[in-house]
């Protein structure tokens, strides 16, 4: 059984001979070599399983969990993915799974929710970035791997499933769930008031660079940009190369970001190629926690081209470039192999982007808060004011997402200030 095992091994890494026996064969003394040792004590492991486990075991069932304790000792985002996963991956990537649309990491045994998506059933639940995913249908998730506790999530759409959720370290507390056909389109737009426009990529798809030329194109349509909010919160990144694309429509020229790992085509700089398709707008990037992976790529690039103010919280810290390498079985191997860096070669790996403006998401109010002052427009019976202009928070037009939402309307106040100072100094130049 050892030798078998060992031999297996060796046929499988190229150039390496099959070991003939004996404790003085060279292990790591020759660089690349196979670490015999350790081998024969996995084959010596893997035969006393095979022969005394209480239950009967499969070689293959096995060798994959072998496998998959293997790449859990690299990195939170390398894995294996059996030909079911790999096909879940390729359709997320796509923008289309099934599911509850949650974006999870694993975390001290335990899963964390990264970011609920956009217009999906956890979103609509009531799940927020940072929650702990403690148990999913009754069942503890501590002890499952990442593969599988994604996996109990997702199902035929419809179906129900119990999420059992702690947050803030107080009491867990259950959500009922219906699973649902996840389809995201990944960028969304709307204006603002006139002249402002706003953009919200919910993650890096195969077609999200074609989808926000598109949005920026209807927007230019309705008259010349102002100013431009790029809305990042809660997007949990995806493909490289969208994030590229991103970044090139709103840069004239110059390094986007910089990619650097040991294989031989790990090693690349990304630059922009195109006008900058906004006209010059000026933009302000929200961020937050949520905020990760490629969708740090693009607000790094804008950051440090000084190509737009970067507002909201640190962002989540995730500096490292994932490749999915096809396996024989049908499956694949996502693996880490290259960690990229912004335009003025930052790694934000573990750090996260820093905000230009530290803007944190407005808080409801405590119930001791002093209420707001009354003022004559709350009066019952008051007077309108016949001015057309007297406010220009009550003119049409007038987004109620920026009204709801603290973080938008403080990056739509910043674009106004702007536009008024560049009026100004058009003027005074004039």
């Amino acid at each position: 059984m050892k030798f078998r095992l060992v031999l297996l091994f060796a046929l499988l890494w190229p150039g390496v001979a099959a070991p003939a026996g004996g404790a003085n064969d060279a292990n790591d003394a020759n660089d690349g070599g196979l670490p015999l040792d350790e081998l024969r004590v996995f084959a010596e492991v893997f035969g006393k399983i095979k022969g005394e486990y209480v239950d009967p075991t499969d070689d293959a069932e096995l060798l994959r969990d072998a496998i998959r304790g293997m790449l859990s000792g690299l990195d939170p985002h390398s894995a294996f993915l059996d030909p079911k996963a790999f096909k879940a991956m390729r359709m997320a990537t796509e923008g289309r799974f099934g599911g509850l649309g949650i974006e999870v990491t694993g975390e001290r045994g335990l899963i964390k929710v990264v970011t609920p998506l956009d217009d999906t059933p956890a979103q609509r639940a009531g799940i927020q970035a940072g929650d702990i995913i403690v148990k999913l249908d009754g069942r503890p998730v501590r002890g499952m791997s990442l593969r599988e506790a994604v996996d109990a999530m997702r199902g035929p759409p419809g179906s129900a499933i119990v999420v059992t959720i702690s947050r803030g370290g107080g009491e867990a507390f259950d959500l009922k769930m219906k699973r649902a056909v996840i389809k995201i389109p990944s960028v969304k737009s709307e204006m603002l008031e006139a002249g402002f426009g706003y953009l919200r990529i919910t993650a890096f798809q195969a077609g999200t660079g074609a989808s926000l030329r598109t949005a920026l194109a209807q927007l230019q349509r309705r008259g010349q940009l102002k100013g431009l909010v790029l809305d990042l919160r809660n997007n949990p990144g995806g493909v490289l190369q969208s994030a590229v694309e991103v970044s090139d429509a709103f840069l004239g020229g110059g390094v986007i970001v910089s990619v650097r790992g040991r294989g031989a085509d790990a090693g690349h700089q990304f630059t922009a190629a195109s006008a900058d398709l906004s006209g010059d707008a000026p933009v302000v990037v929200l961020v937050n926690g949520g905020t990760a992976s490629a969708a740090e790529i693009v607000a790094g690039a804008l950051q440090d081209h000084r190509r737009a103010i970067i507002m909201g919280s640190r962002t989540f810290g995730k500096g490292s470039v994932q490749t999915v390498l096809p396996v024989n079985s049908g499956g694949a191997l996502k693996l880490t192999t290259a960690r990229y860096y912004t335009p003025a070669e930052r790694s934000i790996q573990a750090l996260g982007i820093t905000p230009d403006i530290v803007v944190d998401a407005a808080q409801r109010p405590a119930p001791d808060a002093r209420p707001a002052p009354l003022r004559e427009a709350d009066l019952a019976g008051h007077l309108e004011n016949d001015a057309a202009d007297a406010d220009a928070d009550a003119k049409p037009g007038r987004s109620a997402l920026a009204a709801r939402d603290y973080q938008i309307g403080e990056a739509l106040n910043l674009l106004k200030g702007m536009s008024l100072v560049a009026d100004r100094q058009t003027t005074d130049g004039g």
